[in-house]
């Protein structure tokens, strides 16, 4: 399997930057105000992303009736995994900012929804399986070595759930990848730089947390990268995609 290493164009995408490494030699201080005004924006997005992964599995079941059990057993899971996320932050104390994470998520929301209107199962399963599941996954390996030790057991759990859901939207894609082919395209062009932005913005307070910008990175596009050979794509195909989605 090619690495992201073998792939400039994918790499290209990390900013150019060599990664920082992880910050778990030295935990935070839970306790202090500086990261608990962090910790409230980005458990946020985590709750956010639950309830919208579980909210876009059911969604997705009105578009694949055959499938509309497995994918509503797959949204049952995002909601424990979001009830997970609020008994962390009620074990540190902490307030969820969600306005705010309904706002980070409202770029992808808008396109996953647009794509439901028009019927487009690609565009959807590529949002939601793909770029939010590799997304939550880079993000929750990132997070554990420098979690709370509640938060660090709620998280390994989770993080063991998100591949389920990586792997459902792979499979289906690497099924129906000719007749899909042209459309992942698009919806990579036209979703990736988003992801990208998306990282970007959280920057910030994810350092407040000890997780260093690009290694968060670096290993969502390992994970989509990954994905994307699975589902049949060449290392060719996937530097033209990350090329394509640098333009965005």
């Amino acid at each position: 399997m090619p690495t992201i290493e073998s792939n400039p164009a994918v790499a290209s995408l990390a900013t150019g930057s060599e990664p920082m490494g992880h910050a778990a030699d030295a935990l935070p201080d839970f306790t202090c105000p500086v990261y608990k005004d962090a910790y409230s924006r980005i458990n946020a997005i985590v709750i956010e992303g639950e309830q919208e992964a579980h909210d876009n599995y059911m969604a997705l079941g009105t578009l694949l009736p055959d499938q509309a059990d497995e994918l509503a057993r797959l949204a049952r899971m995002e909601l424990k995994h979001m009830k997970g996320f609020t008994a962390c932050a009620n074990n540190l104390g902490v307030v969820a900012d969600m306005p705010f994470a309904q706002e980070f998520f409202s770029p992808l929301r808008n396109n996953f929804q647009t794509a439901l209107g028009e019927g487009k199962v690609v565009t959807c399963l590529l949002i939601q399986a793909l770029l939010i599941e590799a997304f939550a996954i880079s993000a929750y390996h990132i997070y554990i070595p420098v979690a709370d030790p509640f938060a660090r057991k709620i998280t390994e759990g989770v993080v063991k759930d998100e591949y389920t859901h990586l792997n459902y939207g792979q499979e289906w894609l690497k099924a129906n990848l000719e007749a899909s082919r042209a459309e992942l395209e698009q919806a990579n062009r036209d979703n990736l730089p988003l992801v990208r932005r998306m990282l970007d913005g959280v920057a910030g307070d994810a350092a407040v947390l000890h997780m260093e910008k690009e290694d968060l990175i670096e290993d969502f596009l390992i994970a989509y990268q990954e994905a994307l050979t699975e589902i049949g794509f060449s290392s060719r195909e996937i530097a033209k995609m990350a090329a394509a989605a640098l333009m965005g």
